[in-house]
């Protein structure tokens, strides 16, 4: 990056972005492409892959290509409006790889008819929180969509998380609700519970939570047993989502080629000389962030070096 001239910084959790637009870096990679001689054939379909003695015979829409090895990157399902299909898993189960069954990851949660009306008009809210699914935890920004949850805390959990499952929120981490309220309602008693909840949230959401409680009106004549029931709802809400916006919007796709089958240094198959899997096919799935980007290129440059 510094020998084409881009400009980078580092985000808090040791994430690294450009300073400018992210088409510096596809232009970087093309510029590489070029300098290393790679021919590039786009809109050409792959027909059929064959094996024999010197290597592999691609039958394609521009032809017929023959090469001595064959490196698979074609990505998962994830987001298929930009092309992406299952034909990586196809053709390594053409070879006779297993494939760990495939779903969507770093992917929103969308909500039943029931929440999703309890939250209407939420869309666009957003909070720092701490989202857990079992003992896997995550706190960064939490968004509130039409539909669901969005926001890095969530993306993340979704890699965790399985249809059914229930995902515990703290939409105040760091701070006990309960605690704060009650002193509230000793120094201003005649205070409304929705003012005091909005010193930690948006109002749009605290007026929303003390509605779904059915904890409203003056501090003064709430009880422990009601503000305790509002903290609950703040500090660690329960919700089991409907699923996930699914393949559509994912920012990857966990499960793929069984990492069993290939070798840890040169991603080669072991059963197959000559036939690599890199980035995104294989069941290997990063943190939001940029780690999916450098799985793929670190599985990528493992290969090239062993051809």
């Amino acid at each position: 990056m510094e020998r084409h001239g881009i400009q980078w910084h580092e985000k808090t959790l040791g994430q690294l972005f450009c300073d400018g637009s992210s088409q510096q870096i596809v232009d970087m990679l093309l510029s590489e492409c070029e300098k290393g001689g790679v021919t590039l054939a786009l809109e050409t379909e792959v027909k059929s892959v064959s094996k024999s003695e010197s290597g592999f015979t691609l039958e394609t829409s521009r032809g017929r290509f023959e090469a001595a090895s064959l490196v698979v990157a074609t990505g998962g399902k994830s987001i298929p409006k930009m092309g992406a299909t299952g034909f990586g898993y196809d053709l390594a189960r053409q070879f006779g790889l297993s494939v760990v069954p495939t779903r969507a990851a770093l992917v929103p949660f969308t909500f039943g008819p029931e929440l999703r009306e309890k939250l209407d008009g939420l869309s666009g809210v957003s909070v720092d929180a701490e989202v857990a699914c079992g003992k896997t935890r995550f706190a960064e920004a939490l968004l509130f969509t039409h539909r669901g949850l969005s926001g890095p805390a969530i993306l993340q959990i979704s890699s965790y998380w399985k249809e059914g499952d229930e995902i515990v929120v703290n939409l105040a981490p760091g701070h006990d609700v309960f605690a704060l309220l009650r002193e509230a309602r000793v120094n201003q008693p005649k205070q409304d519970v929705v003012t005091a909840l909005s010193r930690l949230l948006p109002k749009s959401l605290a007026e929303r939570l003390c509605e779904m409680t059915e904890v409203e009106g003056r501090l003064a004549d709430l009880s422990d047993k009601r503000l305790r029931a509002l903290a609950g709802q703040v500090n660690s809400w329960r919700v089991k989502p409907s699923g996930t916006e699914g393949f559509r919007t994912a920012e990857v796709t966990a499960g793929g080629v069984d990492t069993k089958q290939l070798s840890s240094k040169t991603m080669e198959v072991r059963d197959v000389p000559g036939l690599y899997f890199i980035g995104e096919v294989v069941d290997v799935t990063g943190h939001l962030g940029g780690f999916n980007f450098q799985w793929a290129w670190a599985s990528g440059y493992a290969a090239g070096g062993a051809l």
